[in-house]
């Protein structure tokens, strides 16, 4: 009887997710009204790794669930790229509450997934607007937003403020640099290391990471490199007075300080390393017309510029602006347009090559497990 009675429950599973994958494909042809419709029979979106203050998207949230009336699940808003991988592969065929519908992950998660099989194509309706460059032509997977690499710098401690890595070398800012975490398992915090090693001139992404890597073993040995997460509580306490991190959270993190410590957020003029994240809808998704419907929002106008409230750029940045419907106050926030007009896109492959010399390296370089 027990063995029955799994073997029932697996049918059920695989008979559930085949209906899933009918609804998915049946929705590729619906009218917005219709899969508006969809969506709301399904009732529910379970989101992912979506901290609210990360690239404004709490209020997208807000925004999504009041004009669709949807329930939104969000689990483990603090996990990484990784943990939403993994989350999707843990739970295909379950259609509870822990099987996530969509993700939001560094590119070179994207192409990964799709080979893996855990991702279901669709093209939203403003496909057109979205740069080739940026997604995968059958539509598994597409960038959503963007940032650069930024330093956040304590005034009240640092007196004079660096503008490249190149001055983060000078002894008068001795125990002050700090980067996020753990480049080893930290998107942002690699691609700190590889910024640091195209301001030393490296040319490809492995050359990239060991200069950066001896770039940040020179700042510890002269005692400028902090070995504490650069985070809003360590820059207001001081014990991280310079820190890097993408710059929509160096940007969000000087509105929570509000002026106590007054911050100041620069553009590194000597490597302007960009980086791009990308939406993906669970092959295994148990609401997909919801997932789809997201998809519409975060790529609409009123999505794309939700995220650039929360100072990301968003992939359609270019579109929007050209059509003129950025609002100039958006825009009067953030660093000059300027800053960002020598900004690097470094390829998968780059990334790739750059992340094997860090998990190789970085640890016996630096003195870390």
């Amino acid at each position: 009887m027990i063995k029955l009675r799994k073997r029932t429950v697996a049918l059920a599973a695989v008979l559930s997710f085949s209906t899933c994958l009918v609804q998915a494909r049946a929705a590729d042809s619906m009218s917005m009204d219709e899969l508006v419709a969809a969506a709301k029979k399904e009732g529910q979106l379970t989101t992912i790794a979506l901290p609210h203050d990360w690239c404004g998207y709490g209020d997208v949230i807000e925004g999504f669930k009041k004009k669709y009336g949807l329930t939104v699940n969000e689990l483990n808003p603090n996990a990484g790229s990784g943990d939403e991988i993994e989350a999707i592969k843990a739970n295909k065929g379950n259609t509870g509450p822990q099987a996530p519908d969509v993700i939001d992950v560094g590119l070179s998660f994207g192409p990964a997934a799709k080979k893996d099989g855990l991702l279901a194509p669709y093209k939203v309706s403003t496909w057109d607007s979205i740069p080739d460059s940026a997604k995968d032509p059958e539509g598994y997977w597409y960038g959503d937003y963007y940032g650069v690499l930024a330093m956040g710098v304590n005034k009240d401690i640092v007196q004079e403020v660096p503008q490249s890595f190149a001055d983060l070398k000078d002894s008068k800012y001795a125990n002050s640099v700090a980067i996020p975490g753990d480049p080893r398992t930290g998107n942002s915090t690699m691609m700190t290391v590889y910024g640091a090693g195209v301001a030393e001139g490296a040319k490809d992404g492995a050359e990239a990471a060991e200069k950066g890597i001896a770039f940040f073993k020179d700042l510890k040995e002269n005692g400028n490199f902090v070995p504490v997460n650069g985070s809003a509580q360590n820059m207001a306490q001081g014990t991280t007075p310079i820190l890097f991190d993408w710059d929509y959270n160096v940007l969000a993190m000087r509105d929570k300080l509000a002026g106590n410590p007054p911050m100041d957020v620069v553009i590194p003029s000597d490597s302007v390393i960009a980086g791009v994240y990308v939406q993906a809808i669970s092959a295994y998704a148990p609401h997909p017309n919801a997932a789809k419907l997201w998809m519409e929002y975060l790529y609409s106008d009123e999505g794309q510029l939700g995220w650039l409230k929360g100072y990301c750029h968003p992939i359609r940045f270019n579109d929007l602006a050209a059509n003129k419907k950025i609002p100039q106050d958006l825009l009067a926030n953030m660093p000059a347009p300027e800053a960002y007009a020598k900004a690097i896109f470094p390829t998968l492959d780059e990334q790739s090559a750059a992340k094997a010399v860090v998990a190789d390296s970085w640890g016996k370089e630096m003195g870390a497990q």
